[in-house]
């Protein structure tokens, strides 16, 4: 995590980092807060949803005009960050969510497909192209977070925004992003997360 904090310092952009804890015990808090991160905690794991919702609060409760949100495990690569920036201070978009299909030669096959198949369903529930809507690298103004009530708290919250923001007639754009893979664990479980994101669709068929 401290890695994480110091690359996006080394960018000499002046952005304020928070890194939410989700409950871990390994060290992240000491380890971010050494870096020069503000740190915001949960007292037991409450799901990668439950985290971001966490950061929206903080962002929109000090007045940022827009949040970056990327993962601690060092598969975001903090030199895009400016790219991202760009994107949005075109005016063009208000979420930019980044892209990791165009160069797929290290993602697992599995992932490819899973990818390909949840952003073609997410496209259609957002009514618009998003071509990795699984990514969690993503820039977004806070006027979209405004008054949006997210009712999911794991992976399934991305994909929740997405569909929501869509509906509300905000603009949904893409950069293309580089896929990096480490040796660490992931945390997805494929039927749980699966149900969880069927039951998502479900849902949002109901939604205005």
């Amino acid at each position: 995590m401290g890695n994480v904090v110091r690359a996006v310092g080394v960018l000499g952009l002046g952005l304020d980092v928070l890194v939410v804890n989700d409950g871990s015990t390994d060290g992240t808090t000491q380890a971010a807060r050494a870096a020069g991160a503000e740190v915001v905690e949960h007292s037991r794991n409450m799901g990668k949803g439950a985290a971001l919702k966490t950061g929206f609060d903080y962002a929109l409760e000090h007045g940022y005009e827009a949040i970056i949100a990327m993962d601690g495990d060092e598969q975001h690569d903090a030199a895009t960050i400016p790219s991202f920036i760009k994107a949005l201070e075109s005016g063009e978009w208000d979420i930019v969510v980044g892209s990791r299909m165009g160069e797929v030669r290290d993602m697992p096959g599995i992932r490819i497909w899973t990818n390909q198949t949840t952003s073609r369903v997410i496209s259609r529930l957002a009514r618009q192209d998003i071509p990795d809507s699984q990514s969690g690298y993503r820039i977004i103004r806070t006027t979209v977070l405004e008054g949006m009530e997210l009712v999911t708290r794991c992976y399934d919250t991305e994909s929740e925004i997405l569909i929501r923001a869509g509906r509300r007639g905000f603009r949904i754009g893409s950069i293309p992003i580089e896929s990096i893979y480490t040796d660490g664990i992931s945390h997805i479980n494929p039927v749980i997360d699966t149900l969880r994101f069927l039951r998502l669709i479900w849902r949002s068929l109901f939604w205005r």
